[in-house]
């Protein structure tokens, strides 16, 4: 191991659903500070969900500059800048690199019929006309999503609906395109971020570039798009204003980067092809590499540019998970939780550890924002079910964790048929790892080894961290995976797992017998028409 002063350390930016992380990362993988802001969404009528960019930038500001004087590293050692964010997720600039408005979330629905709408036709296949289908597929390999959530239904939205916001718009932008623009001055998109506008040709990873004919069915004006880089670009130094504000030096490079979900792959450990993992944050997904383009229509799984370069990877996204645990502690602990003297998230951990594996038949399905893959379904939601007298709080928070342990199951068949190969172990990263409770819930209903990455919380900084070395020349892209410690391995205990086999019989088939009830209940959120 290189001593601290030979050591060479990147800025890495992790910006969620909830909250920014700045972390400083030694080339050896190590984390030596972080700091953390929340970040507000805004949730209103009509299925607009919103954030504020300017809010964003306070929070990186203010995480970098407390974590780069924690590190007490010499600003000369931090040689990069690197940003991993969330994505789907559609700001609009003007020519001066200003926001226009708020940006639009991923949880957005405003462009479903505008998704609807392009790829609409006859023959008709699940919603989609089946020629514009089958050119969509062929480019991207995946097509506008019907529930309006994704970067092509934001720009729709405001082409329709905001044109004074269209016509004043020099660029829309992804939240990491949009740091690196505020970072740097320079307009420009990772093959990686403009995935789900679904406009480019990704069949050959290291030339990815917009396609004139899915432009012209989308409507969409090429001249409003970033120009694409590749991820592992050194997109320029860092403005100098910028520099001292955060007290590194002015020769800090920025580097292209790619979203959270990639460079998670990297910070879990999960570096050569099919190596999977998952992620329980605000969201989950399961993911891993794959060595060609593929795509799944009928799951919502397609493979995507990833953070490496010349590289693809599928991921299965549920949707909201953590999400659903802070659901339910705003409603067992009302009284202005954030402020409680105790732990609320180690109490509903206590709670849930002192209920038996299966909570008592009480199960949960996590879809408050509707069904993502392995079937797109914006009607369908959340619920407990077989509630009796006895339910306890303990019973609903295991359900919960056990809910969305169902979900990633019913994922992972699904990856596993596309990758042609059964995971024998993932590994496991995000908020929800650093519970062992529920490290353990999920090798009981995975039915496989898990592996609790250590420090999970900080593996979408590490990977971006680790990429970033390697686009440096700094580290070789096969030393990834020795760099990512282990913490502990959970293996299946027999009887829990028989189980849990019944129980998540009965997740699905709750799923099928009652798709036709929410869509009655909510037929304004219905995918199609």
């Amino acid at each position: 191991m290189p001593s601290s002063t030979a050591l060479k350390y990147v800025l890495a930016i992790d910006m969620g659903s909830g909250s920014t992380k700045a972390a400083v990362v030694s080339s050896a993988g190590e984390v030596v500070a972080s700091a953390l802001r929340h970040t507000t969404t805004m949730i209103m009528a009509g299925g607009a969900v919103e954030q504020d960019p300017e809010e964003w930038w306070r929070a990186v500001c203010d995480a970098a500059k407390e974590a780069i004087a924690a590190s007490r590293v010499p600003a000369a050692q931090i040689i990069a800048v690197v940003c991993t964010t969330l994505w789907a997720v559609t700001v609009a600039v003007d020519e001066d690199g200003a926001a226009i408005g708020n940006a639009i979330s991923w949880m957005d629905t405003r462009g479903a019929k505008y998704n609807r709408a392009v790829a609409g036709g006859w023959p008709r296949v699940q919603g989609y006309g089946l020629f514009k289908l089958l050119k969509w597929l062929r480019f991207t390999g995946g097509a506008p999503v019907q529930s309006g959530v994704d970067g092509l239904g934001h720009i729709l939205f405001i082409k329709h609906e905001r044109p004074e916001i269209y016509a004043r718009t020099f660029k829309f932008l992804e939240p990491m395109d949009y740091l690196n623009l505020r970072l740097t001055g320079q307009f420009a998109a990772s093959y990686a971020t403009m995935f789900t506008y679904w406009l480019t040709d990704n069949r050959n990873p290291n030339r990815i570039d917009y396609v004139p004919e899915l432009l012209a069915m989308a409507g969409v004006d090429r001249a409003k798009l970033p120009d694409l880089r590749p991820v592992d670009a050194v997109l320029g130094t860092i403005k100098p204003e910028v520099a001292a504000d955060l007290g590194l030096a002015p020769s800090t490079r920025v580097v292209m980067g790619s979203c959270d979900g990639h460079a998670a792959t990297l910070g879990a450990g999960a570096v050569g092809n099919y190596e999977g993992y998952f992620y329980i944050g605000t969201t989950a997904w399961m993911s891993c590499h794959v060595p060609a383009k593929k795509t799944d229509p009928i799951h919502m799984l397609s493979a995507m540019p990833a953070a490496l370069p010349g590289r693809y990877m599928v991921s299965a996204e549920q949707g909201a998970a953590g999400r659903s645990l802070e659901f339910l502690k705003d409603i067992l602990y009302p009284a202005d939780s954030a402020n409680s003297p105790i732990d609320v998230y180690a109490d509903m951990n206590r709670l849930a550890a002192e209920v038996a594996p299966g909570s008592d038949g009480l199960i949960f399905t996590p879809w408050i924002n509707g069904v993502l893959a392995p079937h797109e379904d914006a009607s369908t939601h959340s619920a407990f079910f077989n509630q009796n007298a006895r339910t306890s709080r303990g019973h609903y928070v295991r359900a919960v964790m056990e809910g969305v342990a169902y979900n990633l199951r019913w994922l992972k068949g699904h990856v596993e048929k596309f990758i042609g190969r059964p995971f024998e172990q993932l590994n496991f990263i995000g908020g929800g790892a650093s519970s062992d409770l529920w490290c353990q819930i999920q090798a009981d209903v995975l039915g496989c080894t898990v592996r609790q990455v250590a420090n999970p919380r900080n593996a979408n900084a590490v990977g971006a961290a680790m990429a970033a070395f390697a686009a440096l020349g700094e580290i070789a892209v096969g030393e990834i995976s020795a760099r990512v410690k282990i913490a502990a391995e959970y293996r299946p205990i027999e009887i829990n797992r028989r189980l849990y086999d019944r129980q998540f019989r009965e997740f699905l088939e709750f799923y099928k017998r009652n798709r036709a009830i929410y869509r009655r209940l909510n037929p304004a959120a219905r995918a199609s028409d």
